[in-house]
């Protein structure tokens, strides 16, 4: 699964990281969509990520064990993406304690942070909203939170989230 979240983060395909002054592009956001956490340890770095700069994807999980949600920026050194696996979220509805995994990826870099398990963060889904009646499209919102760092899954380091506030779309027809 890394490998394939590895492949789609490669620098050269992401505005902003050639070097050439980025395009301006319309946000994948929506027009509310935000990040707002603080990272420690070796990422040490506080985000304030807001549309229209903010990318953000979210989609079913494989297997439709829920959804995963992805959102990217930078943080004026570099960029980086995260990424909230939310097994148990169901179509259509807000959850709390939801448990969650995890991942922080400093694109280009090849370093990747991690929870190993489900035990260590979950999820408040407080905003559920569908886009244009489609039912396959929402708004969605909530707070992470983790109790143990994300481990470096090439290294002997970590970084630690204690809360992500956000907002951004789901897709539930994606694939």
């Amino acid at each position: 699964m890394l490998l394939a979240i590895a492949a789609a983060c490669q620098p050269e395909d992401r505005p902003g990281t050639s070097g050439v002054e980025a395009v301006s592009l319309p946000s994948s956001c929506g027009k509310r969509g935000y990040v707002s956490t603080s990272l420690y340890g070796a990422i040490d770095v506080t985000l304030d990520w807001a549309s229209p700069e903010l990318e953000c994807e979210g989609m079913p999980r494989p297997g439709s064990e829920g959804a995963r949600l992805r959102f990217a920026g930078t943080d004026g050194e570099r960029r980086l993406a995260i990424i909230i696996a939310l097994p148990d979220l169901e179509r259509g509805t807000k959850g709390r304690e939801l448990a969650s995994k995890v991942t922080l990826i400093e694109e280009g870099s090849g370093r990747f942070f991690s929870t190993a398990a489900l035990d260590a963060c979950w999820t408040d889904v407080t905003l559920l909203e569908t886009i244009n009646g489609s039912g396959d499209r929402y708004a969605i919102g909530g707070t992470l939170y983790c109790l143990s760092p994300l481990a470096e899954v090439n290294g002997a380091s970590s970084v630690t989230i204690a809360e992500l506030r956000f907002q951004g779309l789901l897709d539930w027809g994606a694939s």
